[in-house]
């Protein structure tokens, strides 16, 4: 078992019967030199700063209390994903319906739409139409995508995020 997957299954107590959930367990550096332990957390109604300071404690008092890295010093960093963190869990999308995406598919190309709705399995998202004239999408060798509710399986999704609005 490796570090990360260590670490995940030692955060498990610390997510308060799953009301957090780890988006993602990140470990840099090398063993014998410093090294940097990045946890994002969140949760459905969101993490806060206490939150992130309070799992941070504790759990970085278990890892040295354990002398999990030997004798290599580490840093330990709990936050949440920021806005800008693209979409990962199941989780993360039901808790952005309503909200625009960006997506790229497995195939290369990228739709943008409201979000509908989320399963297991797959998300409806509501894609907004080309701003782009269909004789200068030809040109471009381009052809027009999807428009209106559009039904993608995760195993289609490369990446999601979310696009931020100041409207």
């Amino acid at each position: 078992m490796n570090d990360v997957a260590k670490i995940t299954e030692l955060l498990q107590p610390y997510l308060n019967n799953d009301y957090f959930y780890i988006v993602d367990v990140q470990v840099a550096g090398r063993q014998g030199g410093k090294l940097k332990v990045t946890l994002l957390l969140d949760s459905d109604e969101g993490i806060t700063i206490d939150e992130c300071a309070s799992i941070s404690r504790q759990f970085g008092n278990q890892l040295e209390e354990m002398n999990f890295f030997g004798e290599s010093p580490f840093t330990l960093e709990v936050s949440s994903p920021g806005i800008d963190f693209p979409l990962t869990r199941i989780r993360q999308f039901r808790r952005n319906i309503g909200r625009t995406l960006l997506l790229t598919l497995t195939d290369g190309k990228q739709v943008k739409g409201k979000l509908d709705s989320v399963t297991d399995e797959q998300i409806v998202l509501d894609v907004e139409p080309v701003k782009m004239s269909k004789t200068k999408m030809k040109a471009a060798g381009l052809t027009p995508g999807p428009e209106g509710p559009t039904a993608f399986s995760f195993d289609q999704i490369k990446q999601a995020t979310v696009e931020i609005s100041f409207k």
